[in-house]
C-alpha cells in the first residue's frame, strides 16, 4: 500500500509541476511580457509595420525558458532601429507579420507565410541577425 501512495504522490507531483507557478507567472507579467511589448513597439516605430509576437506556451514554461524568450524579444528591440534604415530593409522585414518564440532542440529562425519562428535551446537564442539573414533572402 505504501508503494501505491508513493507512486500516486509522485504522479501528482509531476502533474502539478507541469503548470506554471507563481514565480513563472510573476516573471511573465513583470519581465517577459513587457519585453515583448517593447519589441513590438520598436519594430513598428523603426520598420513602419506591425509585428505580433507570441510566446509558444507549450514549449516556454519555466522561468529560464521565459528568460530566453525575453532575450529574443530584446534582440528585436535592439536590432530593428539599426536595420530598418532604408526602404529595401523595411520591405524585407515587413514580410514578417507574426513572430512566434518557442523552445526547440537548437536555436533557429524559420520564416513561412508571414510568420517567423524563433527558438531557443535553453542556452543559445535566435538573434536579430539570424532573423534578418532569413528575411533578406
Amino acid at each position: 500500500m505504501k508503494r501505491v501512495l508513493v507512486a500516486s504522490g509522485l504522479l501528482m507531483l509531476l502533474t502539478v509541476s507541469a503548470f506554471a507557478g507563481k514565480e513563472e507567472r510573476d516573471y511573465a507579467a513583470g519581465t517577459m511580457n513587457p519585453a515583448v511589448a517593447k519589441a513590438e513597439a520598436a519594430y513598428k516605430s523603426s520598420c513602419g509595420c506591425p509585428l505580433k509576437i507570441t510566446i509558444d506556451d507549450k514549449t516556454i514554461k519555466s522561468k529560464d525558458d521565459m528568460s530566453s524568450a525575453r532575450y529574443i524579444a530584446e534582440s528585436v528591440t535592439e536590432g530593428a532601429p539599426g536595420y530598418c534604415t532604408d526602404a529595401a530593409s523595411k520591405k524585407a522585414v515587413c514580410q514578417m507579420k507574426t513572430l512566434v518564440i518557442g523552445k526547440a532542440k537548437e536555436a533557429t529562425f524559420s520564416f513561412k507565410g508571414g510568420t517567423g519562428t524563433a527558438t531557443t535551446d535553453g542556452q543559445s537564442n535566435t538573434t536579430w541577425d539570424m532573423m534578418t539573414r532569413e528575411l533578406d533572402k
